[in-house]
């Protein structure tokens, strides 16, 4: 496995457009270089598919799932010029089958699909479960006049009444960052589900990749109204983490920092992913973007009646 893994170093190395969850940097950077690895078909060097796993204990259960502040992993197929429709669930079926056969075998699996991948069926004739979930999108972001005109007359409102009131800043340090969200969250009676340290590699990999940024919201008495951390590649950006003050969540300065990271990034990547909600406050104020729904699959499976019992 170790020169699959070395092979989709390579590969990931000639590559700018794969959604930034499945860069090998990433995935050292969230899971440790060691606890993920990566089924792959390559005939003859030439990689057709991959589906990077990441894997740990939890008691003495072997467990593979998604890495904190990871979106979606999930198959990728790289499919022939000359395939033709007809072909292509049969193609699919054909590489999902062997990248399952590369799975390591444990009492769960649960990841995330990309929402291009439309066909799960190779996983469900295997025993697999899946959820449909929903993610929101703007596509061509390039386009910055056109995507405001796209907003809804109340978001323009509310982003045109922040810029009287709230001063835009880049870069707030890894500390600051998740020092405002922790505060945050604990002011909403809830806790912050990852460490700083995790933190801090995912923000200095993006940082050195020029994959992250960080954006924040103060006011004229300097206070933190709201932060942003986004990570991009060419193929899309993710709003990852949203740090908003709840005692001035009526400065409206986060809807004035998605429109500010969406105008920065437009030079840089082709689209802006919300990472999607099932919260419907929430999803009521992706679609104020002008946004588009995407549903994508949550793939599981659970081996063990131990584990079920456990986790349940």
């Amino acid at each position: 496995m170790g020169n699959k893994k070395g092979s989709y170093r390579e590969f990931c190395n000639s590559k700018q457009n794969l959604p930034v969850f499945l860069y090998d940097w990433w995935l050292d950077a969230v899971c440790g270089s060691d606890s993920w690895d990566i089924a792959v078909v390559q005939p003859d060097n030439e990689i057709l598919a991959f589906l990077p796993y990441y894997t740990k204990k939890v008691l003495w259960f072997d467990i593979s799932i998604l890495p904190q502040l990871t979106q979606f992993l999930g198959s990728w197929i790289n499919y022939p010029n000359d395939l033709k429709p007809s072909n292509k669930a049969e193609y699919e079926k054909k590489m999902m089958n062997e990248l399952l056969e590369q799975l390591p075998e444990t009492q769960y699996f649960e990841q995330n699909f990309h929402y291009s991948v439309e066909n799960w069926l190779p996983f469900y004739w295997k025993g697999y479960e899946q959820t449909t979930r929903y993610t929101y999108i703007i596509e061509d972001i390039e386009h910055t006049s056109r995507i405001f005109e796209s907003f809804s007359p109340s978001k323009r409102k509310n982003i045109r009444k922040a810029e009287e009131q709230i001063e835009i800043r880049f870069d707030m340090k890894a500390e600051d960052f998740y020092d405002h969200h922790k505060m945050t969250l604990e002011k909403q009676g809830m806790k912050i589900s990852y460490s700083k340290e995790l933190f801090k590699k995912i923000f200095d990999a993006s940082y050195s990749h020029n994959a992250g940024k960080t954006i924040y919201a103060v006011d004229k008495n300097g206070t933190v109204h709201s932060a942003l951390f986004v990570v991009w590649s060419k193929y899309s950006a993710y709003d990852l983490i949203s740090s908003i003050d709840p005692d001035h969540k009526n400065s409206e300065s986060a809807s004035l920092l998605v429109w500010e990271m969406i105008k920065f990034l437009s030079s840089k990547t082709h689209r802006f992913d919300f990472e999607g909600s099932m919260i419907e406050s929430v999803e009521r104020s992706f679609r104020q973007f002008g946004t588009v729904q995407k549903a994508y699959f949550n793939i599981r499976k659970c081996n063990s009646l131990s584990y079920k019992i456990f986790r349940n």
